[in-house]
């Protein structure tokens, strides 16, 4: 999703970005890097295609975040690129993310790939939580796939990301985890319940109300209330 329109920057202020870019120093460049925030995405992308190969690490981290808000036709190829290229698997993980914050559904298939075959559960974690950010039904099977991860952050990730897709054959699934002695699991459930309405849903949801762990009861009564203004409850 775009963000709003930005007004045009100085081209003097843009120019003194540019500059900052090319500094020796990393973290001048990450706070150039930080500006363009305030640069619209037709102006900033450039810029950012200039460091996403930086040879510092936390520069490429950045940048690659940067990529994700700030959005050109250039940002997707670029991003897919480092997806399944990238050496580094905190990049490659960086990159699943950023592409799930363009919400473009061209990067389906390359999410799948990513968590299928990468052999880093970080990277096959953000790949998932990308997939529930395209919201694309098609990545039903493969979030199914993921609750049985032996990593408990796979699970979070796949529960939420099957509720952001909102496809209700995964509420028999996902309620196994209503008892999980993770208390993580357990809020990420609830929160995924909020968008799955149905009266299995709510009957989870009471019961998650009632949980020890407050974080976990919070999210479920905020469920709750979100089912309410749908409709859902009566």
């Amino acid at each position: 999703m775009a963000a709003p329109a930005l007004d045009p920057v100085n081209p003097a202020r843009l120019q003194q970005i540019a500059q900052q870019l090319q500094s020796q120093r990393p973290a001048d460049r990450m706070v150039a890097l930080a500006h363009l925030r305030e640069v619209p995405d037709e102006d900033a992308v450039p810029l950012i295609l200039q460091v996403v190969d930086d040879e510092n690490l936390q520069v490429r981290s950045f940048a690659v975040f940067a990529l994700g808000v700030k959005q050109t036709e250039a940002s997707l190829p670029k991003l897919l690129e480092i997806l399944t290229q990238d050496p580094d698997y905190g990049i490659r993980a960086d990159a699943a993310g950023a592409l799930g914050y363009l919400e473009d559904p061209r990067a389906f298939e390359a999410l799948v790939r990513a968590f299928y075959e990468d052999v880093e559960w970080l990277v096959r974690f953000s790949a998932a939580v990308a997939l529930g950010n395209l919201k694309d039904p098609r990545a039903f099977e493969v979030l199914i796939r993921a609750l049985d991860a032996p990593e408990v952050l796979l699970q979070q990730a796949a529960i939420a990301a099957l509720g952001e897709v909102g496809d209700l054959r995964a509420l028999d699934r996902i309620l196994e985890f209503a008892q999980s002695e993770d208390w993580l699991v357990r809020q990420r459930l609830a929160q995924a319940l909020g968008n799955l309405p149905s009266a299995k849903s709510l009957s989870a949801l009471n019961y998650l109300s009632k949980d020890p762990h407050d974080s976990v009861a919070a999210a479920a009564l905020d469920s709750l209330r979100r089912l309410q203004n749908r409709g859902v409850l009566e």
